[in-house]
Parts: structure tokens; C-alpha cells; sequence
């Protein structure tokens, strides 16, 4: 059974930072592209960042590109979003996400809430 387990969010200041770590179990991990969703109140969910199987590739929303940085460790089965110069608008729920092609479904986190305030 595939489990995301996502976890660092919390409350910052803006231009502040904060490191999210998601854990995964249950699949091959590095077999997969990795994907960091948000989602904020009254809005729909949208993708963030992407980090290819083996990390080498990555794409991002083009408002957090030069802010935030994925990136993965195969060997943990762990994906992470290090982002800085955190921005109000950033607040939101972020998940994690996979997609397993060969049983054609998206799997998620909980979710870790972000919230950006002064």
C-alpha cells in the first residue's frame, strides 16, 4: 500500500523559510517523479514543483521559481520543498503526490499546512 507522509510546515513570517520533508513507503521510490501540490482556501489545488525519478530534472510554478527547491533522496524514499523568501500568498496546504503509471492513479499525503504571517 502506498503511504506519503508529509511533514515541516508551520507558521513564518514573510520572507522567512521552511523546509517540508515528505516520506514515502509502500513503492518502488525512485521510479517515480515526485510532485509538491498546494492548495489554499477557495482555490484550486495547484502543482509547485516536480522532481524527475532520479532528480535530475525538475520544473516549478513559474511564482515560486528562484524560491523554492525540490529535491529527493532515493535512498530514504523521501522527497522534500525547501523554500525561502516565503511570500503571504504562499500559505496554503501542501501535498504530496505520486503517480503510478502502471496502476493509473495519483496517490497523496494529508497534507502539511503553510501558513505565512506577520
Amino acid at each position: 500500500q502506498v503511504q506519503l507522509a508529509e511533514s515541516g510546515g508551520g507558521v513564518v513570517q514573510p520572507g522567512g523559510s521552511l523546509r517540508l520533508s515528505c516520506a514515502a513507503a509502500g513503492l518502488t521510490f525512485g521510479s517515480y517523479s515526485m510532485t509538491w501540490y498546494r492548495q489554499a482556501p477557495g482555490k484550486e489545488r495547484e502543482l509547485v514543483a516536480q522532481v524527475s525519478p532520479g532528480g535530475d530534472s525538475t520544473n516549478y510554478l513559474d511564482s515560486v521559481k528562484g524560491r523554492f527547491t525540490i529535491s529527493r533522496d532515493n535512498g530514504k524514499k523521501s522527497a522534500y520543498l525547501q523554500m525561502n523568501t516565503l511570500k503571504l500568498e504562499d500559505a496554503a496546504v501542501y501535498y504530496c503526490n505520486v503517480f503510478i503509471s502502471v496502476r493509473g492513479r495519483d496517490y497523496w499525503g494529508q497534507g502539511t499546512q503553510v501558513t505565512v504571517s506577520s
